[in-house]
């Protein structure tokens, strides 16, 4: 079966591309794949996330879905099912998870629909821009389900929490301006074009500075998300105990006093 995920790009940049607008079961498996290569790979510095299909993403086919799980969402509720659906939904949480565990930082670019699911995997990425056609919906309630794959935790910290309530619980669609207002989208294009160009310099900013560093303040602010100011300062005080020492440091030094860009190195 053709993968429903493609992983390009070479060197400190790796794109992960959606291939199709709506999300089959495998396609989350798929996304999980691509995002734990790229995890693994030395040389990312930065993952650029979009879709090359019309859509960016209509969130769960539905009709697929119910053709391969529909008994476990209808039928009985001896344990035994139950149980089944349960390790189902955590499978599939593991996808959005991967994303956001992504160890570099992950930028998306959305143009068109983004519903559902497609709005799960936007929250996990840690940066996102937008066409000016794009509409973002948390659609699951009218479709009589909780979400349950990441937007309900991660929205309300990028969007605040009245924002978020009132994307989940209306399951309204919301334009690119609005997204952008609440925080939801950095920087909106005229176009699809324009909204991969501004995520693929974003990237290539990023992928400029030195990425041992890059990792650590994703990994500082990950951990003071849910954490007190004394918590998160603590622990950053620990990181760059550990790890301010380094190859990259001293370039940093040199470039600046000579006037020149500096070459990181990891190192």
């Amino acid at each position: 079966m053709e993968s429903t995920v493609s992983v390009r790009g070479e060197g400190a940049i790796a794109e992960v591309v959606l291939r199709k607008k709506t999300m089959p079961p495998a396609m989350f498996f798929d996304i999980e794949a691509a995002f734990r290569e790229v995890s693994s790979s030395e040389g990312v510095r930065a993952v650029l996330l979009y879709s090359e299909v019309e859509q960016f993403s209509y969130g769960l086919d539905l009709r697929e879905a119910f053709k391969e799980y529909g008994e476990l969402f209808t039928g009985g509720g001896l344990a035994g099912p139950r149980t089944e659906l349960l390790e189902l939904i955590r499978s599939l949480q593991r996808t959005m998870s991967a994303v956001a565990k992504c160890p570099v930082p992950v930028i998306a670019a959305v143009h068109g629909w983004c519903i559902g699911g497609g709005v799960d995997l936007i929250s996990a990425c840690d940066v996102r821009t937008a066409s000016a056609d794009a509409r973002f919906s948390v659609r699951e309630t009218k479709l009589g389900i909780v979400a349950d794959l990441g937007s309900l935790q991660r929205l309300p910290r990028i969007v605040g929490q009245g924002n978020a309530r009132e994307l989940a619980l209306t399951g309204t669609d919301i334009g690119a301006q609005r997204a952008q207002a609440m925080g939801l989208i950095s920087e909106v294009a005229t176009d699809r074009d324009g909204a991969l160009q501004a995520a693929r310099a974003m990237a290539q900013e990023i992928a400029e500075n030195p990425p041992l560093v890059v990792r650590g303040v994703k990994q500082v602010m990950n951990f003071g998300e849910d954490k007190s100011v004394d918590d998160g300062l603590e622990y950053v005080a620990a990181w760059n105990s550990a790890f301010l020492a380094s190859e990259d440091l001293g370039e940093a030094v040199s470039a600046f006093a000579a006037r020149r860009a500096p070459e990181f190195k990891g190192k």
